[in-house]
């Protein structure tokens, strides 16, 4: 099935939904084109600048963090109905010990601008370029946050990423969880 490009925001709630709901697929390359992919469980999507932008959430333990760090992009995925179990599995194992695409049996697709993958297998895709990054910090961070998701520290990287380019499977509406 052919991808269609779809513009940046046309299916934000339903990406937001699926984000709140299970997860989305987080795609990386290094710059020797090894793909590794991850499950986000946090992330927002819509206009900063004038442009179409997917903030994503990552800590610099991560592998995918170094990928990034080197790249400058990534691409978010939507996984269809039935991909639950290949979420799970991105969110608890290392892309420094495991090819995941490999593994789970998906096929990377090259990206129109960027060199990170989208995910055949996946009914929305999102290429980024990060324009901006920043580091969360402790100082003026809400107690709450602190205690709740950095009790050891280990802050996390905003990629404010443009959507430089949006897919979508004809059925695409059909085959997400909703």
């Amino acid at each position: 099935m052919e991808k269609l490009r779809v513009p940046a925001l046309s299916y934000a709630m339903e990406t937001l939904h699926v984000l709140n709901h299970g997860g989305l697929l987080l795609a990386s390359t290094d710059k020797g084109g090894h793909y590794n992919v991850m499950t986000i469980g946090w992330g927002l999507l819509g206009t900063l600048w004038r442009l179409p932008f997917f903030l994503v959430a990552v800590r610099p333990s991560r592998y995918t963090h170094g990928l990034i760090e080197a790249t400058g992009v990534f691409t978010v995925n939507v996984p269809a109905k039935g991909m639950e179990d290949i979420t799970d599995f991105c969110g608890s194992v290392s892309g420094r010990d495991v090819d995941k695409f490999k593994e789970k049996g998906l096929t990377a697709l090259l990206g129109k601008n960027v060199k990170a993958p989208i995910i055949a297998e996946c009914p929305i895709n999102y290429e980024c370029q990060v324009l901006y990054k920043a580091n969360i910090q402790r100082e003026g961070l809400h107690e709450k946050i602190v205690e709740a998701i950095y009790p050891k520290g280990s802050y996390h990287t905003l990629y404010f990423g443009e959507i430089l380019t949006a897919w979508a499977d004809p059925d695409a509406k059909e085959r997400i969880p909703l």
